[in-house]
């Protein structure tokens, strides 16, 4: 075994895609380790598309898309516990930052591990919010609009309809995030996406490209106007949004709606109990299904039912007769009625019918309400309601999974996590995702501090009304508190190799690194960073450990062992040794002028089975 230096990027995804596609098609390596497509050909045969034309989306912009997902990230996720809400118990997450870093920076630690994605994005209505669509320095443009370069602060601006690539910007903003998205969804996971007329077209287009056309779950239609738009120059008030939902595979399904009991009885005392009775209309004229369009005669009275001429009867000639010799089939009172089935609550296979394409049952009125109501005044336009997330949530998550919101705005997504737990008792988490626009309000600068305090007092109202309760229910304590972390550089400074590389700056580069950490950087600092970027998520139980007089870091129960120590000893390194952890990381510091030191590390932690020793 030899030390490794810890990978401060974020993972390269084009070059583990392309590791992929190598051991698929061992024959396409070319030298170097590169892809020769013409051999790739050869191999798929009448698999591969030729020529120009060709059915897709395409748009000005979209060859950066992939420069942009193609570019690792070597920012990082510093932990803010004054903003926080029970941090060291919190398995709730609040990221303030770009969305497009904090996706990268997720990649590896979060991997597969998101069941359900909701987001809210800007609708591109001329005068939304939109992030840059100049990737070259996405970290550095970040850090500049929230003032941690730029003391003028800069707002990243807004997507006017007068500008000439107007969908073009929406597009090339939304693509990279939703590709990287897609990484962090389980198997079983699914993406839901609410949009309005503007872009449904090209969002439908955009998501048949990263998820896949045949991962398409449907296009919910949300009633989100109560009541009419007098206002609209067309005199047509658009009441309604979509939701676009999409599967990372066909391992998913919702879950349905439970099943309307009022809808089943027993009025005639029928020995095989209660009933509701349905339709018998079929779904084919007489040209398509010609056997399923025939008179049906009621025996008692000889009365004759003929078919609509549209749809014909739901069964067969055959079927339809044994129904009514069993009694099954009911038949109206009045002449131009139609008849119609028992069908038996005992029939039915499943305790739930399928979700409905429509959701009516909410609007965007409830969602202001809501917040106003915990607020006390209105500091955020149009949030979602969280009802209108909770019913998507109560379609997909099971105890324990994750919900990822990168648009999070006042932190509605967080808010119908809470709700659903403490309505089922359940365990489920979030992560939300916000930039930290600024709103010019003294009392809540950011849109980010709006969110918190949002699901603070949330969780402060259901943690009282449970208090009020607890003695009738025993209800189990919650989880409601939420770890808080910002976006940064990383805390480590790294070369860059893109740098001059004349002996001025050389010289500039080295006398950097002669301390690469960044000054004003906490032990915690240091830990998440190393923790995120060691593949485990923000919120893994850690133990401070007391080795040999100085502190070293357990995390999930030993896996892997931490030290931030600046001057290692033999005695610390055998300590964490015996502790035979799979893996260990420290810094190089601890090791300076000490490779003497270094070397007998590496032979201890193999002695004891340690499978990885990395220096940071």
């Amino acid at each position: 075994m030899e030390t490794e230096k810890l990978q401060l990027a974020a993972p390269d995804i084009a070059g583990e895609r392309q590791e992929v596609l190598l051991r698929l098609f061992p024959e396409a390596a070319a030298e170097g380790g590169s892809i020769d497509f013409d051999r790739l050909r050869l191999t798929l045969g009448s698999a591969v598309a030729v020529g120009k034309e060709r059915f897709g989306l395409t748009w000005p912009g979209k060859a950066n898309c992939f420069k942009a997902i193609q570019a690792p990230s070597i920012g990082t996720l510093l932990p803010c516990k004054n903003k926080s809400l029970d941090f060291d118990r919190a398995g709730n997450l609040i990221i303030e930052g770009d969305n497009l870093e904090v996706l990268k920076l997720l990649q590896k630690a979060y991997l597969g591990k998101v069941k359900m994605i909701y987001l809210d994005p800007p609708y591109n209505t001329g005068n939304d919010f939109i992030y840059p669509d100049d990737y070259s320095e996405s970290l550095q443009t970040y850090l500049e609009y929230t003032g941690q370069i730029d003391s003028e602060g800069r707002r990243f601006g807004t997507n006017t309809d007068t500008g000439g690539r107007f969908h073009s910007k929406w597009l090339s903003m939304m693509y990279p995030r939703l590709y990287l998205a897609r990484n962090l969804l389980t198997e079983a996971g699914a993406i839901f996406v609410s949009c309005d007329d503007c872009e449904v077209h090209n969002l439908r287009a955009l998501m048949n490209e990263v998820y896949g056309e045949e991962n398409f779950i449907a296009q919910f239609v949300w009633k989100a106007r109560k009541f009419s738009d007098t206002r609209a120059v067309t005199n047509v008030s658009t009441d309604h949004e979509y939701i676009i939902a999409y599967s990372k595979s066909d391992e998913f399904a919702l879950r349905g709606s439970e099943r309307d009991e009022s809808k089943f009885a027993n009025p005639d005392l029928d020995p095989c109990g209660p009933w509701m009775s349905r339709s018998i209309l079929g779904l084919a004229t007489k040209d398509q299904r010609p056997n399923l369009h025939y008179d049906i005669v009621e025996p008692t009275t000889g009365r004759t039912f003929a078919p609509n001429p549209a749809t014909g009867w739901r069964y067969s000639r055959e079927k339809m007769a044994q129904l009514v010799e069993d009694g099954r089939i009911i038949f109206p009172r009045k002449e131009d009625g139609r008849p119609r089935e028992k069908k038996y609550r005992k029939e039915m296979q499943s305790e739930r019918i399928a979700f409905r394409s429509i959701i009516d049952d909410v609007h965007t009125a409830d969602g202001t309400q809501e917040v106003r109501a915990l607020f006390g005044a209105d500091v955020f336009s149009f949030p979602k309601p969280s009802k209108l997330i909770k019913t998507l949530i109560q379609q997909v998550l099971e105890n324990g999974e994750i919900v990822l919101d990168f648009f999070a705005g006042s932190g509605s997504t967080a808010h119908a996590v809470l709700d659903f737990n403490s309505e089922t008792g359940g365990t489920c988490k979030y992560i939300l995702v916000q930039l930290p626009e600024i709103t010019n309000r003294e009392d809540y600068p950011t849109i980010a501090d709006i969110c918190e305090e949002r699901v603070r007092r949330v969780a402060a109202q259901q943690a009282a009304e449970q208090t009020a309760k607890l003695d009738l229910s025993g209800t189990a304590d919650q989880d409601r508190g939420f770890r808080v972390f910002k976006l940064a550089e990383s805390n480590f400074k790294t070369w860059q190799a893109s740098a001059s590389k004349d002996a001025k700056a050389l010289e500039t580069q080295l006398e950097l690194h002669v301390e690469h950490i960044r000054t004003g950087r906490t032990a915690d600092d240091l830990l998440f960073e190393i923790l995120l970027k060691s593949g485990f998520p923000l919120t893994t139980q850690v133990e401070k450990l007391d080795l040999a007089g100085t502190p070293v870091y357990s995390v999930a129960e030993g896996v892997l062992m931490i030290s931030l120590e600046r001057a290692l000893t033999t005695e610390v390194v055998r300590a964490m040794a015996a502790k035979k952890p799979e893996r260990v990381v420290c810094l190089d510091e601890g090791f300076a002028n000490n490779d003497q030191l270094k070397a007998n590390a590496v032979q201890i932690f193999k002695t004891q089975g340690v499978i990885s020793f990395k220096t940071v």
